[in-house]
């Protein structure tokens, strides 16, 4: 099994950022526990804060990997681009936050995503890769 995760803007600052919301880890550290734990499937990792890069990684992997764990962060609230990207390709999509959005902003409360999905996961920390890697092994 071969599933890829990408993570959009400013999460390259995971462990640096709020951390009373993201918490203290970086993401290049969780993801080796990642790798760790799942043993068998296959994982990649991409992050970028630029929009386009985000829909042509999802392009790119979106018919020939068995998954896709999106964290499209803040272009999840503003991103039609993103959202028709997703509908676009025959992967499924699992998207994921790891923080609760809907206990912030009003704006965090609209995805652009969740509709082309097939899961959200959110409000679990970092715990909510976990969740989306193990719904592509059910």
């Amino acid at each position: 099994m071969k599933i890829i995760i990408i993570n959009g803007p400013n999460l390259n600052l995971l462990g640096k950022r709020e951390p009373d919301v993201y918490g203290a880890e970086t993401f290049e550290d969780y993801f080796s526990k990642l790798q760790f734990k799942f043993k068998d499937v296959e994982l990649e990792y991409f992050q970028s804060n630029i929009e386009g890069e985000l829909i042509s990684k999802i392009q790119e992997t979106g018919f020939t990997y068995d998954g896709i764990v999106l964290n499209a962060a803040a272009y999840t609230h503003t991103s039609v681009g993103i959202g028709d990207a997703v509908k676009a390709v025959k992967t499924p999509v699992v998207e994921v936050h790891i923080s609760n959005t809907h206990k912030r902003e009003e704006f965090r409360h609209v995805s652009y995503i969740s509709a082309a999905a097939s899961g959200v996961i959110l409000g679990f920390g970092l715990k909510s890769y976990d969740l989306a890697i193990e719904s592509f092994l059910l």
